[in-house]
């Protein structure tokens, strides 16, 4: 049996998860749950990002220690995947002692790498990021993403050789050895690549970050949160011994946003490089969810929460959302108002249409007999190459042509119009030509809409049809 192992970014717990977080839970899980379909052995990893100076600030200023903040953020990420319908085997905390650990053996490995040298430079707490010279000018000294000036810092750092590998990263991009899609952003990174790799600092002082796991040799240093965050992908896995990791590295996906794209494309397979391993097969960088055009905000007021969204609506009415509407390479734009369109008009009308017009058929003309089932043979090769390149939109847009046309056939062949011909034998093949489409269209939405693709299987079990307790996409005009 195959192995695959997708991941996606380990969220920072600063603040509670919103859209953009169950998006690329949700596109993880489409290529994990797709991958098992396939009869390949998968670990699904995700996780959280526990450590660093805006952790200790926000557990400050809710009266708790950082720990207790963690836990308390954490059980909020947990409960998204939860609600999502998520199936991670894996949910790592860098808190965790084993994390730790390989954290530190990591180090360790790429001392070769590791110097110690002054950082006179910028930092901003709220992005946990150093910032050169020539981008505070051009901000004017103030963190947009915070509206606070960056703070001057000058301190004794250890740091970590990634020019040493801006070359043969910028080859393995090119020969597709690292894959990196879409292209637009693949470009982007070459171009960063190009323009150099500067060495990075991988540590704090701990008189300036205390929350963070210890630099091996140096009680007076941290880990740079960046720097021990990205070592989970393969901690997760039981770095170096375990067999998880033998056998399951490398990557073959790694799901990230675009804004975290330069830690994943370059200072992680300079990692990796400096460890000797090989890097992920294909690195998938996500866009961003606008709200009806703005960006999310909390000072806009303009938040939506998945959670609202999966009480009114349901956990795959979302699934299909973000799948099939927000484009899997570029940005996408979010509004209740197109969402509850696209939900009564598109999974409702057509999808639950189709659904309750043929069990209701099949138990009206043929007593929910329906006999033997013909595979369907409709083509899947887009729907295959789609998920492959995780264009997931393409993917759900394939399934959603078969919706359309199967209605379309029903509406061509009129089965309740056969049945007044008393032509038994013609009746049955139409209405199980039909149920044959609802079973590969299932199978085709299992990995995309896995609560829907199960009830579907479930009501035309084997020759008999069930009974759905409940319409498939009850109409739902809130908004």
């Amino acid at each position: 049996m195959s192995k695959y192992y997708v991941t996606t970014s380990i969220p920072y717990i600063n603040a509670p998860p919103h859209l953009g977080h169950a998006m690329e839970f949700i596109i993880a899980d489409v290529l994990a749950r797709y991958a098992r379909q396939q009869s390949q052995e998968v670990i699904f990893s995700t996780g959280v990002d526990e450590h660093g100076g805006k952790i200790a600030e926000r557990a400050q200023a809710a009266g708790l220690q950082p720990q207790e903040y963690a836990d308390k953020m954490v059980k909020m990420f947990q409960s998204l995947s939860n609600l999502l319908n998520i199936s991670n085997d894996r949910f790592i905390r860098t808190t965790d002692k084993n994390h730790q650990k390989g954290a530190q053996l990591i180090w360790k490995s790429l001392e070769k790498d590791i110097y110690k040298a002054k950082y006179i430079g910028w930092y901003c707490t709220g992005d946990e990021a150093f910032f050169t010279e020539t981008e505070v000018k051009e901000l004017g000294g103030i963190c947009p993403n915070h509206n606070r000036p960056f703070e001057r810092i000058e301190e004794e750092n250890y740091f970590f050789n990634l020019s040493k590998y801006s070359n043969k990263i910028a080859e393995v991009i090119k020969n597709g050895k690292f894959r990196i899609i879409p292209q637009t952003r693949r470009n982007e990174v070459l171009s960063l690549i190009e323009s150099g790799l500067e060495d990075i600092s991988i540590s704090r002082p701990k008189d300036k970050i205390s929350w963070g796991i210890d630099v091996p040799g140096d009680n007076n240093q941290v880990m740079y949160v960046w720097f021990e965050a990205l070592l989970n992908y393969i901690t997760v896995l039981g770095y170096p011994d375990n067999n998880d990791f033998k056998q399951f590295w490398p990557a073959d996906v790694q799901v990230v946003g675009k804004d975290i794209i330069r830690f994943h494309a370059a200072i992680w397979p300079a990692i990796l490089m400096g460890l000797g391993l090989e890097l992920p097969k294909t690195l998938y960088v996500h866009g961003f969810i606008n709200i009806e055009g703005q960006k999310m905000s909390k000072s806009l007021g303009n938040a939506i929460t998945p959670e609202d969204i999966v009480a009114n609506y349901g956990s795959d009415a979302l699934r299909y959302y973000l799948l099939r509407h927000i484009p899997s390479y570029s940005d996408g734009d979010f509004s209740l108002t197109t969402f509850s369109a696209s939900y009564n008009n598109e999974l409702a009308n057509d999808l639950g249409n189709v659904v309750s017009r043929t069990l209701a058929m099949i138990e009206q003309f043929l007593n929910g007999q329906i006999g033997d089932i013909p595979p369907s043979e409709h083509d899947v090769a887009l729907y295959e190459q789609a998920l492959k390149d995780c264009r997931f939109d393409k993917a759900i847009e394939q399934v959603y042509d078969m919706i359309k046309g199967l209605n379309q056939y029903i509406d061509q062949e009129k089965p309740w119009q056969i049945a007044k011909t008393n032509d038994t034998e013609h009746l049955r093949e139409v209405l199980a030509y039909q149920a044959s489409s609802l079973l590969q269209i299932a199978d085709l939405l299992t990995p995309l809409l896995p609560d829907t693709a199960e009830k579907i299987k479930i009501a035309f079990n084997q020759k008999v049809i069930h009974k759905m307790t409940e319409n498939l996409f009850p109409r739902n005009d809130h908004d």
